[in-house]
């Protein structure tokens, strides 16, 4: 992966990491404290799931780096928390946008 290509998907996963609920949140519903149906938690989910799109749709993305970026093991880990239900709108549209950035990404 090129030097560009590399701080592309560095800045991808920084960017991801910065609202991502699985850090603290879940950890929040899985001791108790919060809900998984708690709006701010899920709107907290929600705006995570759509800066991971817009990030997935960014330009400089090798296929590479897309397959590092799959969103699938990370969203599974919600859907499993109770925290989205599977057929949750955002989450289909963001393994749409996956799976059609994947398969128009350059290879290296």
């Amino acid at each position: 992966m090129s030097d560009t290509g590399e701080q592309a998907l560095q800045r991808a996963i920084s960017t991801i990491s910065q609202s991502d609920p699985l850090i603290k949140l879940l950890q929040e519903v899985k001791l108790g404290r919060m809900q998984a149906a708690d709006p701010g938690l899920r709107a907290i989910t929600e705006s995570w799931l759509g800066t991971y799109r817009k990030v997935l749709e960014s330009p400089g993305l090798t296929r590479a780096a897309l397959l590092r970026l799959d969103p699938s093991p990370r969203v599974d880990v919600l859907v499993a928390g109770g925290v989205l239900p599977a057929d949750h709108a955002a989450v289909a549209a963001l393994k749409s946008a996956f799976e059609k950035v994947l398969l128009s990404a350059p290879s290296s």
